[in-house]
């Protein structure tokens, strides 16, 4: 279980995250929605102690990431798939990563099975495709056998075979009684994925329910989540414009 109590984290005059409570529960996949720039990554980064709270608390089955004494046992987590060393090799890597909590070469070769890396285990990851790094990623996250999963936008940059296999693993790992919560700007994966919602702008949850209670009458989860952040887009595009031609043809004329 992962539990946030008026969790707070400030930098300088901006607050990233609003004193916000929320339980991610054991045996369900909990998806993590949000705008860029609504502090997602942020209260995953504090889960796991990179960054520090400003206040509040967030604890990962009744204590802070930092107290367990074999975290790698506890918590699989992907924040950035290219945080890996480009020298190494995909096997070199998640040995190094296994040595420290004693876990034996036969683990190591048995996530890069299951993430389809066993053919390019050998290979130096600075080669690697963002899907295969991706892969590599959640190999990583699930070498110590966790209770716990956090991933952040796993599938970005997976092809759709790719994509199914993360869906189908989460599900997996759901029913097997782990904690799993996964961020992702795919409303049609999460559809299929979640069966719970936390939604987020602006440092603040926005939503926190079943995927049907989060959707109500919206009639999809894109239209819900689309409403619910309306007001919470930092960054937002310009309608497209259907005067193209004529803009183009005076910018930059010196008269």
């Amino acid at each position: 279980m992962i539990s946030a109590e008026a969790l707070v984290k400030r930098y300088g005059s901006r607050t990233a995250v609003d004193s916000i409570d929320f339980t991610v529960e054991p045996g369900q996949v909990t998806g993590f929605l949000g705008p860029n720039g609504a502090g997602k990554s942020t209260t995953m980064r504090m889960i796991v102690g990179l960054d520090r709270a400003t206040s509040g608390s967030v604890r990962v089955n009744g204590r802070s990431y930092a107290r367990h004494p074999a975290p790698l046992h506890e918590v699989g987590v992907l924040l950035d798939a290219k945080a890996a060393n480009r020298g190494r090799t995909a096997y070199q890597h998640l040995r190094g990563i296994a040595a420290t909590h004693g876990i034996g070469a036969s683990r190591v070769r048995e996530m890069l099975e299951l993430a389809g890396l066993e053919s390019v285990a050998g290979k130096r990851v600075g080669g690697f495709s963002l899907g295969m790094g991706q892969r590599l990623g959640i190999a990583a996250a699930l070498l110590g056998d966790p209770g716990t999963v956090i991933l952040d936008e796993p599938v970005n940059g997976l092809d759709p075979e790719g994509v199914r296999w993360v869906r189908t693993l989460m599900r997996t790992l759901a029913a097997e009684g782990r904690t799993v919560l996964l961020s992702s700007h795919l409303m049609s994966e999460m559809s299929q994925t979640a069966d719970r919602l936390i939604v987020i702008g602006r440092g603040r949850i926005l939503a926190d329910g079943t995927l049907d209670d989060v959707i109500g009458s919206a009639g999809s989860l894109e239209d819900a989540y689309l409403a619910l952040t309306a007001g919470d887009v930092e960054y937002r595009s310009a309608p497209p414009s259907t005067s193209t031609s004529t803009s183009t043809s005076t910018e930059g004329v010196v008269r």
